[in-house]
């Protein structure tokens, strides 16, 4: 069964070409949620993170394994900044779309805490899902199109999670 996750951690190019390769994620889009206006766009959108929509079979991976990706690729403890790029619309944030994801993000996080493997707190905001609207299309497969671009994420660890 196809299920998408929306997540946020900084400039979705560099969250899009590092999840997309999981195995199980059939699609990932570039594009924005959490933010105040309709219609957002790079320009205009107020509130808005940054964020991934990630399509995934759940017969082949879990929302709990995608959590645990973001966090292996981005600063978690970061407020509203990775790398270069600051402002709320670069903020660590998941947005949940029921209880289960919420759940389970809590259980994520206090498994990052109390790996010991940041020096500080996660700061990652659980925000409850919306709308997610798609960013522009010279967004999308960014860093596929420009091999050279700017990112700011990478594989920092390991799974988290134990086996």
């Amino acid at each position: 069964m196809i299920k998408k996750a929306y997540i946020a951690g900084g400039c979705f190019w560099g969250l899009e070409d590092l999840i997309r390769d999981l195995p199980g994620v059939t699609a990932t889009e570039a594009g924005y949620t959490g933010g105040t206006n309709e219609n957002p766009t790079y320009e205009n959108h107020p509130g808005h993170a940054e964020a991934l929509e990630v399509a995934y079979d759940s017969e082949k991976t879990s929302y709990k394994q995608i959590l645990d990706f973001f966090f292996q690729i981005h600063n978690p403890t970061t407020l509203n900044q990775q790398g270069n790029d600051v402002g709320t619309s670069y903020r660590s944030a998941i947005f949940f779309q029921d209880e289960a994801e919420k759940k389970i993000a809590e259980e994520m996080i206090e498994i990052v805490n109390e790996s010991g493997r940041w020096q500080d707190p996660v700061v990652t905001t659980l925000e409850p899902f919306t709308r997610f609207w798609p960013a522009e299309d010279y967004h999308q497969d960014y860093l596929q199109k420009n091999p050279d671009g700017y990112t700011c994420h990478s594989i920092y660890f390991d799974s988290y999670l134990k086996e």
